[in-house]
């Protein structure tokens, strides 16, 4: 029961911190999003990890582990972020959220590519189902409908080209992290080593942020950025890094196979706490629901495990969900 509630109040806080994040890009830019949620991650994992006592666990990874892990924080935390936070710009936090979840078949055709993973039936049923829910969602409405229609009187217009690119990269970055991280922190890993890798994972993604944002000017560029979107920005760096918290909590006391799938709920908090917070600036429609809707269902179907899966099912279907290619 313990770990169900912590996923739960991770998959809240991940829903809760995209809708602050909207907030702050109405006036604040991507790029000035990035240095603060990227860096906060440093000072605040540092704390976790001297609380857990798991300082220590950094001197058991090997170079390799260390290599690894940065370059999971860069993926994740710049690059998977940046694309995260154009989308969001772009589409709106709702309307992102399907094409987003195309992170998790990219996370498993990469795991069946390189570590041996197999496609079943069920994980084939969450890839189309994604695939469909997605273009539900994002389809563009056909000018003059009652859709359209609404979307002009909520004075928000969608940038598709935009949105749907970062999107991908977004979900391509976030697809392929958690392989990198899994092999950086190697076999019989442990809570104090989650943290501390989390640690180094975001220190290596601080110091990359430092490029960009000397090309954009420094210090002076810095300064540029106003105290309301500021001030959203620092709240959706904090909630990102409890979620990740918690999420690491509710793995120790909980299986995989349980704290993943209520994971994915969080798109559906990001509609909720989308609508509450900023519905001048969302779309989101019946078909917008649907979409996310499918792209859900599509996402847990793609990370329960088959075991769990067969044990819901009649015994007759269970020689069907358990074949395996190749």
């Amino acid at each position: 029961m313990l770990g169900v509630l912590l996923s739960l109040a991770s998959a809240a806080l991940f829903g809760l911190n995209t809708a602050t994040l909207r907030r702050g890009v109405l006036t604040g830019s991507v790029l000035h999003a990035m240095s603060i949620t990227v860096p906060i991650g440093v000072p605040l994992f540092t704390v976790t990890c001297l609380l857990f006592d798991a300082l220590p666990s950094l001197q058991k990874f090997p170079l390799p582990g260390w290599v690894w892990l940065s370059l999971a924080g860069v993926v994740h935390f710049v690059i998977g972020r940046y694309g995260n936070y154009r989308a969001t710009l772009a589409l709106g936090a709702a309307l992102s959220s399907p094409i987003q979840q195309f992170s998790v078949p990219i996370a498993l055709i990469l795991a069946v590519l390189l570590f041996g993973e197999v496609l079943t039936p069920l994980r084939v049923i969450g890839i189309v189902l994604v695939m469909v829910g997605a273009f539900i969602a994002v389809r563009p409405s056909r000018p003059g409908s009652e859709s359209a229609k609404r979307r002009e009187d909520s004075g928000f217009k969608p940038d598709y080209p935009n949105g749907l690119f970062w999107g991908a990269i977004c979900a391509i970055a976030y697809g392929c992290s958690p392989l990198m991280i899994v092999q950086g922190l190697g076999q019989n890993r442990t809570l104090t080593d989650s943290l501390a890798g989390g640690l180094i994972s975001y220190s290596a993604a601080a110091l990359v942020i430092v490029v960009p944002i000397i090309f954009a000017g420094g210090v002076p560029f810095l300064r540029q950025l106003e105290p309301v979107p500021a001030k959203w920005f620092t709240i959706s760096g904090v909630l990102v890094f409890l979620s990740q918290v918690l999420r690491y909590m509710a793995l120790v006391v909980a299986p995989v196979a349980v704290v993943v799938p209520i994971q994915r709920l969080s798109v559906v908090f990001r509609v909720i706490f989308s609508w509450i917070m900023n519905r001048g600036h969302e779309i989101i429609n019946l078909r917008v629901v649907v979409g996310i809707a499918l792209s859900l269902v599509g996402a847990i179907a793609l990370t329960i495990s088959t075991d769990f899966a067969a044990s819901l099912l009649p015994t007759n279907v269970e020689a069907i969900i358990r074949v395996q290619w190749p």
